[in-house]
C-alpha cells in the first residue's frame, strides 16, 4: 500500500486482509493510565504509523486543517516520509484537531475493527495527555474548560460580565483579548439571569391531561444551557409536558467535555463519577435521563464508557440516555405527538453537530422537525470549526473560520429563516460567519425550540 515504509513491510501481509472496513466503527478504550500510554517512544511509534497510513490514503484531506498540515510536513521533508520528520513536527497537525470525531465516524476506512486499528481523534488525545503531563500546554484554555465555576460567576455578575464581553465593547474586548489570548472578534455566548436549575424550581408547568402516559424523564440541561442559553430547557420542558412526559430536573455539574478537550482525563474521570451518581439516582427510579446538548450526550454515551470501561454503572447510564430530538422522534413513533403543530413560516436550516453525528443515531433533528407541517426544511452536513476553545482563541480563531465558512456559505445559500443546531457553539460560530458582521445576539436556535416555536409554546 501506498504510504507504507520500510520498517512497517513485514506487517503488510498480516495487516492487508481488505483495503477498507465496511463494518461499523468500533472504539477501544482509553487505558490512560496504562504505562505505555504515556511511554514516549511507544507513542513516538504510534504516531508515526497512524501517520503513515494516513499520508498513503489521504480521504480525509477536506474535513479539518489536521490533515493538510500532515501531508505539507510530509511532502515537504527530506524523503518526502514520516521518517523524515523530527517528532517536534507533530504539534502542529496535533493542534488543528477539534475532536469532532468526523475521520473516525465518515472517513477512515482503517478504523477498528480493520486491522490498522486507527483511531485518529483519539491519537490526538493522547499526544495531548502526553503535553499536559508535560506542562507544554496553555493555562488560558484550561481556566475556560472550568465551565462550572465560571459559570456561577457569569450568571451571579451576567449584566456586568456580558456588557463587558459584547462584540461591540471594542475597549473591554480588546483587553479580554491583550489579557486572555480571546479573540476581540469572536461573538461570545451571554450568561443568563438565572440557571435552568433555578428556573426549573420556580416554573411548575402543568403536564397536558389529555396527553398524559408513564413516561419519566430528568433533563440533564447540560452546563451551556443552565448558565448559558437556558429557553433551549425552557423549550423543552414544555414540549415534554406538552405529550404528557413527567419532568424532573438534575444538573450535578459538567460533564467533563471541556476537560475532554484539554486533555485532562483525570478530570474527565472525576466528573464523570461525580454526575453519573446523581443521574444514576433518577435511572434506578425509572426515568430516562435527556441530553440537550450535543458533545455532552457524546460524553455520557460513549466518551464515559471508554474511559472507565470497568465501571458497571457507567455503563447503566450510557444504555439510559438519550438526546432530546432523539426522544421526542419515538414518542412520535410509538405513541404520536400531542396535537397543535403549526407551519414554521420562512424555512429552517438544520446544521448536524459533528457530535450529534458522532452518537450514531441518524439525523434526528432532521426527523423531528419533518413533524412540522408543511416545513421547509434543509439540511447541512458539515464541521462547524468551533471546537470548544478553538474558535475562541485569537491563535486558533482564524482556522476555525476558514474549516465553518465553506458550512456558513452553505447555511446562507439555503435562504432560511431559521437556522437550528444541536450543539450551540457551532450555532453561534456559523450565524456570525453566515452573516458577516458583528451581532450582538443568537438567532440560532436549538432543534427544540424550532419545535416548541411550531407549538407556540
Amino acid at each position: 500500500m501506498v504510504g507504507l515504509k520500510t520498517h512497517q513491510k513485514l506487517e503488510i501481509k498480516n495487516y492487508m486482509s481488505k483495503e477498507g472496513s465496511t463494518e461499523a466503527p468500533i472504539r477501544h478504550p482509553v487505558n490512560f493510565d496504562h504505562p505505555d500510554f504515556l511511554d514516549p517512544k511507544k507513542l513516538d511509534d504510534e504516531m508515526r504509523r497512524s501517520f503513515d497510513i494516513c499520508h498513503g490514503c489521504r480521504r480525509c484531506f477536506n474535513l479539518c486543517d489536521s490533515f493538510p498540515k500532515l501531508f505539507d510536513i510530509i511532502d515537504n521533508s527530506k524523503n518526502e516520509d514520516v521518517e523524515s520528520l523530527s517528532s517536534d513536527q507533530f504539534t502542529p497537525v496535533v493542534d488543528a484537531c477539534t475532536l469532532c470525531d468526523m475521520c473516525f465516524m465518515t472517513k477512515c476506512p482503517y478504523v477498528p475493527p480493520h486491522e490498522f486499528n486507527l483511531d485518529f481523534p483519539h491519537l490526538m488525545l493522547r499526544y495531548r495527555f502526553a503535553q499536559r503531563n508535560q506542562k507544554k500546554l496553555s493555562i488560558i484554555p484550561y481556566q475556560l474548560a472550568k465551565i462550572d465555576r465560571n459559570g456561577k460567576i457569569g450568571v451571579f455578575f451576567s449584566k456586568l460580565i456580558n456588557w463587558i464581553s459584547n462584540i461591540k465593547n471594542k475597549f473591554f474586548r480588546s483587553v479580554i483579548e491583550l489579557f486572555s489570548g480571546i479573540d476581540k472578534r469572536v461573538m461570545l455566548p451571554r450568561y443568563n439571569d438565572e440557571t435552568f436549575s433555578n428556573y426549573f424550581k420556580k416554573n411548575k408547568i402543568q403536564i397536558n391531561p389529555e396527553k398524559k402516559n408513564e413516561r419519566k424523564v430528568v433533563i440533564y440541561s447540560t452546563c451551556f444551557v443552565n448558565f448559558n442559553k437556558k429557553n433551549t430547557g425552557i423549550s423543552a420542558l414544555k414540549v415534554l409536558k406538552k405529550n404528557g412526559v413527567q419532568v424532573e430536573h438534575a444538573y450535578p455539574g459538567c460533564c467533563g467535555m471541556p476537560f475532554l478537550e484539554q486533555a485532562d482525563l483525570p478530570k474527565v474521570v472525576e466528573q464523570a463519577k461525580k454526575v453519573s451518581k446523581d443521574l444514576l439516582e433518577w435511572i434506578n427510579k425509572d426515568y430516562r435521563v435527556i441530553t440537550l446538548t450535543a458533545s455532552c450526550g457524546l460524553m455520557l454515551k460513549f466518551e464515559w464508557p471508554l474511559l472507565l470501561p470497568e465501571n458497571k454503572e457507567i455503563k447503566k447510564l450510557s444504555e439510559n440516555i438519550s438526546d432530546i430530538d432523539e426522544y421526542i422522534v419515538e414518542i412520535s413513533e410509538k405513541e404520536g405527538l400531542a396535537p397543535g403543530l403549526q407551519e414554521i413560516e420562512g424555512g429552517v436550516t438544520v446544521h448536524n453537530a459533528c457530535h450529534a453525528r458522532a452518537q450514531n443515531m441518524g439525523m434526528k433533528a432532521r426527523d423531528m422537525l419533518k413533524l412540522i407541517p408543511n416545513i421547509k426544511l434543509d439540511v447541512v452536513e458539515r464541521c462547524a470549526g468551533h471546537g470548544g476553545t478553538f474558535g475562541v482563541m485569537k491563535d486558533t480563531h482564524d482556522l476555525a473560520n476558514k474549516v465553518g465558512r465553506p458550512t456558513a456559505r452553505q447555511i446562507a445559500n439555503k435562504k432560511n429563516k431559521y437556522m437550528a443546531s444541536d450543539c450551540p457553539l457551532a450555532a453561534k460560530h456559523l450565524n456570525q460567519l453566515s452573516k458577516d458582521t458583528n451581532i450582538d445576539h443568537d438567532e440560532a436556535l436549538h432543534p427544540i425550540e424550532i419545535l416548541a416555536k411550531s407549538y407556540r409554546l
